[in-house]
Order: structure tokens, then sequence, then C-alpha cells
């Protein structure tokens, strides 16, 4: 069965951005999601839904993680600022690496590592990019760094990388 869904008025959004907000904090993020939905049906260019949307994406790898990845990463040509393309890759990576850690599958352990480098590469890139008094992406390079030493993280052993043509 298909439903006609309901369209939000244009002097709900910010009120509705709020909400969403408030879902993704409340661990919600298919509520936050779909709530996101709304105001980008109304507002396509809504940079602040954009964002949350990704966010929530984000928060739902656990669950059919190809899907829910490749719109998130389908989100971030849409975002207008330089800075905010580049935290929030970071952001996915992070979050892809985090997945990893907590998976039982052989060598995911230097999955994850490969990806906090990679996340942490981008936190350097974002920080030249960051507009003043926003330290958001050091925080998080100091967040991977510390959870690649407590979790002692190594990089993949050059032997366990085999020629494709052996």
């Amino acid at each position: 069965m298909q439903f006609e869904l309901k369209k939000l008025s244009a002097e709900a959004v910010p009120a509705a951005l709020e909400r969403a907000e408030r879902y993704r904090l409340l661990n919600e993020p298919l509520q936050a999601e779909s709530i996101c939905l709304d105001i980008l049906a109304l507002e396509p260019d809504n940079q602040q839904a954009l964002v949350c949307l990704l966010l929530s994406l984000s928060e739902q790898f656990g669950e059919n993680i190809t899907e829910k990845l490749d719109r998130a990463w389908s989100i971030l040509p849409k975002l207008k600022d330089d800075y905010q393309q580049v935290y929030y890759q970071g952001i996915l990576l992070e979050r892809q690496a985090r997945l990893y850690m907590r998976s039982d599958a052989p060598g995911s352990n230097f999955s994850a590592y490969d990806l906090f480098s990679e996340a942490m590469r981008l936190y350097e890139k974002a920080e030249r990019l960051r507009p003043p008094g926003n330290d958001e992406a050091l925080l998080r390079w100091n967040t991977c760094a510390r959870t690649i030493t407590g979790a002692q993280l190594e990089p993949r052993p050059l032997e366990d990388f085999r020629s494709m043509f052996e």
C-alpha cells in the first residue's frame, strides 16, 4: 500500500529541525531521518536538514550499512560549505571505523585503523578550512587518536597484503 505523505508547512520548518535534532539525541535516528525528509521535500537545499539527515543515516550504519552509507555519501556534494563537506566525510569514516571495531571479522581492527587514519586526515584538512572559533575537527581528531591508542589499533602488516597476481 502506498500513502500520500502530508506536506510540512514552511512556518513549521524551524520547529521540525529542532525536533529532528531531539530525536537524534534520543537515539531515534529513524524518526530524525523522516523529519529531515519532510523538511527537504519542502526545502531541498536546507543545509541544516541535510546535515541532520546525513548524521541520522550514519547513526543507522548497523542496519543495512550499504544502503545507509550510499545515501549518506550522496548528501555530501549537496553541502555548500567546503569545511562541512570535509568534516562530515571524516564523521562518516569515523563511524564506519567504530562499526568495524564492534565486528568479529578477521582483520576488522586493521580496517578500523585505516578508516580512523583517513578520518584524521580529513579532520586535519577541515581544521585548515574551519571558521574562527570552531574546533570541532580538532576534537574529533583527538577522539580518533585516543580510540586508536586505547584500543591498540595498528596498521595492517605488509605481509597481509596479497598481490593481485598471486
